[in-house]
């Protein structure tokens, strides 16, 4: 199969078709998946509704059939035709609607019969978001059909950022890439559901627990492997290929003897320190702890360092280097999920 990578200039109206758009919402329509932009990362979508298109997401991205998939909803009007709108948390619920729709966040909700099986893997809950994508938005408005779309890369793997991601990822397994350059936040979304009006929080996301607690108790869940409620639990996930450690700090590691290791940093004094070596020693390789470094935010802003995230995992574990370290980031707000898929990437 040929993949076609399309780009996609949206003025950020939701309804404003475009070729790119056009061209996806065809395919969809006859059964097909594509990549597509969201403001967290590249989803591969289908039509939740056609489980013979689902299908098709589970064979491309090599999934297992025991992880369940997010579902994008046209519109709040839609919630009520797949979720049962009887649970008891209802006003809760309809309360972080409002305050966090459209955007990155997830709520699991009890399913109703019109969702497939396959979507939600024998679950009888099904996790529902509304994206604030403009691309994203104007397919599933003219679509007009619910889109199931977890991350469009290889089951496991570092989740895609840009379109040249999910191409390296994809190609020739599916037959379009709509482009519409990097996204927003570059991690996926929390996914939360709510019992006895509290919020248990069952995967971190850009929407932190700070954020959470204005609306009531905040728990987090952290399900073993065989107890999978929603996508990304698993203890091993976002990997590269590379083996990757969490470190600290970068001052205090040693690399083995000819050991070649990249660097994901953190603290600022992490690059300076090797820079000083470098120019100590007149620019002999050997004398620099890592072979390459890659800033997560050289400002320490979290929600760039969110953003960059995967890129630069990509990046680094494309050099062929024996071990990426990353360092800890602060374990509060948005440093929370952050450290989640490091954690998850560093489980071997």
């Amino acid at each position: 199969m040929k993949t076609e990578t399309v780009a996609a200039i949206s003025d950020r109206r939701p309804r404003s078709q475009t070729a790119a758009t056009g061209r996806a919402v065809a395919l969809l329509r006859k059964g097909e998946i594509v990549a597509l932009p969201t403001e967290t990362v590249y989803g591969l979508a289908a039509v939740a509704l056609n489980p013979i298109a689902v299908a098709k997401i589970f064979e491309a991205k090599e999934r297992p059939r025991f992880d369940p998939l997010i579902v994008h909803l046209p519109s709040r009007d839609w919630l009520e035709k797949i979720t049962d709108s009887s649970v008891h948390d209802r006003q809760l619920i309809l309360k972080l609607a409002d305050k966090f729709w459209p955007g990155p966040f997830t709520i699991v909700l009890p399913k109703r019969k019109i969702v497939p099986e396959i979507v939600t893997v024998g679950l009888d809950t099904v996790a529902v978001r509304i994206s604030s994508h403009p691309v994203f938005a104007e397919v599933v408005y003219e679509l007009d059909q619910p889109l199931a779309a977890p991350s469009a890369n290889r089951f496991g793997r570092i989740s895609p950022t840009t379109a040249q991601h999910v191409f390296d990822e994809l190609s020739g397994r599916i037959p379009l890439i709509v482009d519409a350059g990097p996204t927003a936040h570059g991690i996926e979304s929390t996914i939360i559901a709510v019992r006895r009006n509290s919020i248990d929080i069952l995967r971190r996301g850009p929407i932190t627990p700070e954020e959470l607690s204005e609306f009531g108790k905040v728990n987090m869940l952290a399900s073993p492997a065989r107890e999978i409620l929603a996508p990304g639990q698993l203890p091993s996930h976002y990997a590269p290929k590379t083996p990757l450690r969490l470190i600290d700090n970068a001052e205090s590691f040693l690399p083995e003897e000819n050991q070649r290791v990249g660097l994901l940093a953190w603290h600022p004094d992490s690059r300076k320190g090797d820079l000083q070596i470098a120019q100590r020693r007149a620019g002999d390789r050997r004398s620099l702890k890592f072979v390459a470094i890659r800033d997560l935010s050289e400002q320490q802003d979290l929600r760039e360092a969110a953003a960059n995230l995967f890129r630069c995992l990509r990046e680094l574990d494309a050099l062929g280097l024996d071990l990426i370290v990353a360092e800890r980031v602060p374990s509060q707000g948005l440093g929370l999920a952050i450290l989640d898929r490091l954690e998850r990437a560093s489980h071997r």
